[in-house]
This record gives structure tokens, sequence and C-alpha cells, in this order.
């Protein structure tokens, strides 16, 4: 089964797909992929939420060894700091983040890895992919090695993914992926 999460933006997905993974764990069910966990910081700044928070960028956090490394930083903050690529693919695109392209491919190489290691029969549990947007499922670029995992479907080692995204992107996610997963069921928060 293909399960998508979605919701508003900065809705809280990441972290109820976190708390999730962990729970999961417990029960004795490994889950393979990665989470995009928001970079926060207490603000009274025009960027701050409702509850006063300002989201800074992305970090991505390899399951299931939880390591964590910065995937995406706010566009006019990286512009700001010189970091910002205009011909990386998120720039072509022009997202509101700014992703580096080497940490695009290293979370291939991680997706990558899981499907090598679910061909040699060496793993089993859930996948999970936080998140598909735009760079994925309008332009065919970003996380290219998550969505070969869910091309492929599921398999008796890998039953069950959890894909996360938006809103206005989840019917994309559901006519290309649920029948190779034997059908989809959407959780919104």
């Amino acid at each position: 089964m293909l399960y998508i999460l979605t919701g508003k933006v900065q809705a809280g997905k990441s972290r109820w797909l976190e708390e999730r993974v962990k729970t999961l764990g417990a029960e004795g069910i490994e889950c393979y992929g990665v989470i995009s966990a928001g970079i926060w910081i207490r603000s009274d700044s025009e960027y701050a939420n409702s509850q006063g928070f300002e989201k800074l960028g992305i970090e991505s956090i390899l399951l299931p060894k939880m390591e964590r490394f910065e995937f995406a930083k706010r566009k006019d903050l990286a512009k700001a700091n010189g970091s910002f690529n205009q011909r990386s693919q998120a720039g072509k695109v022009g997202l509101g983040w700014h992703i580096s392209d080497e940490a695009i491919a290293r979370v291939n190489a991680h997706f990558a890895w899981i499907a090598k290691q679910i061909k040699a029969d060496k793993i089993h549990g859930m996948l999970v992919v936080d998140e598909l947007g735009r760079l994925e499922l309008d332009h065919n670029a970003g996380l290219l090695e998550a969505m070969k995992l869910l091309e492929a479907g599921a398999s008796d080692n890998f039953p069950n993914a959890i894909v996360v995204a938006r809103r206005e992107l989840t019917e994309k996610v559901v006519n290309r992926f649920a029948s190779k997963w034997g059908g989809s069921q959407t959780i919104s928060l």
C-alpha cells in the first residue's frame, strides 16, 4: 500500500512522520528513506509563522541511521550568503528553496543503496520519501532514485511506502505510483 501524507505548507507533516517512524521502529518495522525536517528558529521577523517560528532551511534525515545534513536553505538566505546557484536543479525551475545539487546527489545515493539492498534481499521494512515536490513530479529532477524505487512498487520485503506531498500534488502521486503499490491511502494533517 502507498500511503500519501499530505497537508498545507508547514503543517507539521515531517514532524508527524518522524514520530511515526519512531513508533514503527519500536514495533519492529524498520524504515528506509529520507525525512526532510525543517530547520526553525524563534523569530518575530516577517517570515515568522503564527507560533513565532521562522523556517530557515530543511535538513535531510537518512533512514534508518538518522544521519542528518542540510538539504535546503530558503532562497533569500542562500542569495544573501552567496550559496545560491541559479544553474542548480532547484534554481533552474525557480523553487523558493535553494537545494544544492550535491545535497540531492547525497540523498539519491542513499536511495540507490536502498535499492541494491532490497534487490539483494538484505533489508525489509517500509520505504519513506519526504517529500516529492514540483522538482520531481513536474520537472523529473531531484530525488530520481526515490522515484525509481516508487516506480518499482511493492515487494515482499517492502509491501508499503509512505510519501509526503503537498495537497496540490497528491493526485500526481496517486496517478503515477498507487497501482504499483496495490492502491493508496491519503493521510491528511
